[in-house]
């Protein structure tokens, strides 16, 4: 990520200099208490995890022999919730697809064409985006700079926030857009209604992503799973109740879509604010969040495509096949091999998130070997 990428990071070793957090007391403070409370054993076993890579009385076989397990622990437990988290997530989206297709062949064809063709541009920038989050939060937990955590978070969330803005635009005028890529002018018009429903969830994606990573770098994890997973049963009854008993449709869909992802987003942040466990890493809400956001942006941007290059394929795909002859069919069957393929690919995004968070944990702790192990 080039200079920007190691200008973050080099903060992290003062706090005094971090976009103007200048209260070295009370970061020092946090430093101790997270110490003594709260770092916890994934701290003692990064140093473990140190120690055995640096033996270099061990030969070199028996040293990644011994590091394997520690190592494993420690990966499986971020990994395991990490991937019920995106799968239940993308859940939501296949179940509102699913009660979609029960009302015909085009509305199957217009909500895979909007959430695959249009939304999943807007998921993969704004995840992609988010990732910077999971870069810096990370490292300043291995670093024991405990308050920069929700400084980060915050920075997040306003630059992902003025992100969604255009987004929301390019959603509005979906059907334009689609119509000149080619698209059917009837399918479009209906992707059209029902991607303007999920406008509220682009919003819900930029407090998401932020506080998803916030909480992933802390190795919290577990809660998220737990959120996403009682979402997940109350959206399928809702969903069900505003699209067959209230008849709203392909538009009641997608609104209860974006409701669900609010509520995600509402929960885990109650979460962040009442538990002991964020109370080293949340300290309110501070005007932090609006300096260096240049910075943040050019890291945040590089983040992104990264990840934007591995999902926007996925829309391409759709794209073309709404160009084939028969475009209800072929968008319809495409659909259905889509959500397989998109749920187990969110056990890849799952492990990756896992994978990072360790790696910048290690690095903020000062462990390079550890760092270079998962």
């Amino acid at each position: 990520m080039g200079t920007e990428s190691d200008q973050y990071p080099a903060h992290l070793s003062s706090s005094a200099t971090v976009a103007g957090h200048g209260d070295d007391g009370g970061s020092s403070t946090r430093r101790r208490e997270g110490a003594a409370a709260g770092g916890g054993g994934g701290h003692a076993a990064s140093a473990e995890l140190e120690r055995i890579l640096a033996d270099e009385s061990v030969p070199s076989a028996a040293r990644l022999a011994r590091a394997a397990p520690v190592e494993l622990r420690l990966l499986v437990a971020l990994a395991a919730p990490a991937v019920a988290v995106y799968m239940i997530n993308y859940a939501m989206s296949m179940s509102t697809r699913i009660i979609c297709g029960q009302l015909g062949t085009l509305e199957l064809a217009a909500a895979s064409l909007g959430n695959v063709g249009i939304q999943v541009f807007a998921y993969g920038l704004m995840l992609g985006m988010g990732s910077a989050v999971e870069t810096l939060c990370g490292q300043a937990y291995g670093a024991h700079k405990y308050d920069m955590l929700g400084v980060y978070m915050q920075r997040s969330t306003v630059l992902l926030t003025a992100t969604a803005v255009p987004l929301a635009v390019i959603y509005v005028f979906s059907k334009e857009i689609l119509i000149l890529l080619g698209e059917s002018p009837e399918i479009a018009g209906a992707a059209r209604l029902y991607v303007v429903g999920l406008i509220p969830q682009i919003f819900a994606y930029a407090a998401n992503f932020p506080i998803q990573k916030f909480l992933q770098a802390q190795s919290i994890v577990a809660p998220s799973a737990y959120i996403s997973a009682a979402t997940l049963a109350a959206h399928v009854a809702l969903s069900w109740f505003a699209v067959y008993k209230l008849g709203l449709g392909l538009l009641g869909a997608s609104l209860i879509l974006s409701l669900s992802w609010w509520v995600i987003v509402l929960a885990q942040f109650a979460y962040i604010v009442v538990s002991d466990r964020c109370r080293l890493t949340w300290a309110g809400f501070s005007s932090k969040a609006f300096s260096g956001l240049p910075e943040f942006l050019q890291l945040s941007a590089a983040s992104a495509v990264m990840l934007c290059l591995e999902t926007w394929y996925f829309q391409v795909t759709v794209l073309i096949a709404g160009l084939l002859k028969d475009p209800e069919i072929a968008l319809d069957s495409l659909a259905v091999c889509m959500s397989i393929s998109g749920w187990v690919f969110m056990v890849s995004v799952g492990f990756n998130a896992a994978a990072s968070v360790r790696v910048s944990n290690e690095l903020g702790a000062g462990n390079p070997r550890a760092a270079a192990y998962p």
